[in-house]
């Protein structure tokens, strides 16, 4: 349970305003703000009460003087809200008028209903004024108990209210000990204890939500912080090793290409394998260096007309190799001259064929991956359909998380990273599109990236010939 000492901790501070001072504050001003119309609402009706029933002077003048104190209170609390930061010396004045604001306004609702009560006579039980008391007490218990000492500034001005009430009439009346106006005291010290508990739990409650705030907050700054440290990491990282893949990349396909001489037929196989995994490797380090970008804000688009069948068949063209290795066929389903899009050509591409690297990578030998397009309204939609393995249900958005597998084991089949899809989804929202699949495991599964239509230019080309 936190100390109660704690509760002032810095109500007037000598040094610099702390973290619960100032988060205090704001609450406090915050809550004020938002409850002032209700408040009204609460004191037109008891005045309207008083001098219906009562006396319309005695209403009409303790409204003006209610009035008056929560027009201070509003300037004060909005001063507050309007800070972003307070010096010392700004928290204190601010302080100040909080003390001020509190004692007039709690003397006002103090004196109006003993007003009442003295109108009233001694033989009314007082219902009307004490409700109004002790109905301001649980209010302020509720919703002023950010600081320990405003609260009990208020409560002590109330409660000496509340006791004055019936202690006058036992004053005036001297009855005897089994008149209900003694009941009527003795139910007064009941409810106060019952105010006073409440007070203490708001207090407590108040004060344990405050520090967890402040713990969730330096945790979170501690989170930003190795986010950040990571984000650095991995951009030190890609762009180190970018410089030396790229030459072994392009020594490695100088040599199978035989432009500096055909290799040993035994060293043409570790060439290859060679060869493939710099490809591999200078994926991974694009795609790290992609998701640098994206986080950092920096994601670049080139966004041109582009008839989407275009980079379809491009794509299709760069997987069918990786596809045929595995046994798989590739087949494309796009009239050219009908789907057009305003996006990144190169980008757009690099979604299909990791997509399509994807559909071949968990299929079986022999099965086929259809690449088609279609339109509805205002949107096109590009579906890459597999008849592989399938996603587990329950798998759901994980499939785009960074470094997700669908077979996380340390000796899985399935090579790969796991940032295939999360770029492509990355990339996809980056144009306004969207990017859903569905899937039932041992059946398939069908990706499909839904993008705005763009206007048909004036004259769209022809197909190409078959």
């Amino acid at each position: 349970m936190p100390d109660t000492a704690a509760f002032d901790e810095g109500v007037l501070p000598k040094a610099a305003v702390t973290w619960s001072d100032r988060n205090r504050l704001h609450d406090y001003a915050a809550i004020g703000q938002k409850l002032f119309v209700q408040r009204i609402v609460i004191y037109s009706a008891a005045m309207l009460l008083t001098g219906f029933y009562l006396d319309w002077a005695t209403a009409v003048y303790f409204y003006a003087a209610i009035w008056l104190c929560e027009a201070f209170d509003a300037l004060s609390l909005r001063s507050v809200l309007k800070r972003a930061a307070l010096s010392p010396g700004e928290f204190r004045v601010e302080i100040t008028r909080i003390y001020v604001v509190t004692f007039l306004g709690a003397l006002t609702i103090a004196l109006f209903s003993i007003s009442i009560a003295s109108l009233q006579g001694t033989d009314s039980g007082h219902f009307f004024p004490l409700f109004i008391l002790v109905s301001a007490s649980i209010f302020a218990a509720m919703n002023n108990h950010h600081f320990l000492k405003v609260l009990g500034l208020r409560l002590v001005i109330y409660v000496i209210a509340i006791l004055y009430i019936p202690i006058r009439d036992v004053w005036i009346e001297r009855p005897p000990l089994s008149s209900e106006i003694w009941m009527n005291l003795f139910t007064v010290l009941f409810v106060l204890g019952f105010i006073v508990e409440l007070a203490r739990n708001f207090l407590v409650g108040y004060s344990a939500q405050l520090e967890g705030r402040q713990a969730l907050e330096a945790e979170h700054k501690r989170t930003l912080a190795a986010y950040e440290a990571k984000t650095r990491f991995l951009a030190t990282v890609s762009h180190e090793l970018r410089t030396p893949l790229t030459s072994i990349k392009g020594a490695l396909d100088m040599i199978n290409s035989g432009l500096v001489g055909e290799p040993p037929d035994k060293m043409k196989r570790l060439l290859d394998m060679a060869g493939r995994n710099s490809d591999r490797l200078a994926d991974l380090v694009g795609d790290l260096l992609f998701l640098q970008s994206s986080d950092a804000g920096r994601l670049n688009l080139n966004i041109e007309r582009v008839d989407l069948a275009v980079p379809a068949r491009d794509a299709v063209e760069q997987t069918l190799p990786y596809a045929q290795r595995l046994g798989i066929t590739i087949e494309i389903q796009a009239a050219s001259g009908r789907f057009w899009i305003n996006a990144d050509k190169k980008r757009i591409e690099q979604v299909i064929a990791n997509l399509l690297s994807n559909a071949a990578k968990f299929s079986r030998k022999g099965d086929n991956v259809v690449v088609s397009i279609d339109s509805t309204n205002a949107h096109v939609q590009l579906y890459v359909q597999d008849q592989g393995i399938g996603i587990p249900a329950g798998t759901g958005a994980k499939i785009f998380e960074e470094f997700f597998q669908i077979d996380a084991q340390d000796d899985r089949q399935f090579e790969g990273t796991g940032l295939g899809l999360s770029v492509s989804k990355r990339i996809v929202e980056a144009h306004g599109g969207t990017i859903t699949y569905e899937s039932e495991v041992g059946l398939g599964t069908t990706f499909c990236v839904e993008l705005d239509a763009a206007d048909l230019p004036a004259d769209p080309p022809a197909d190409p010939p078959a």
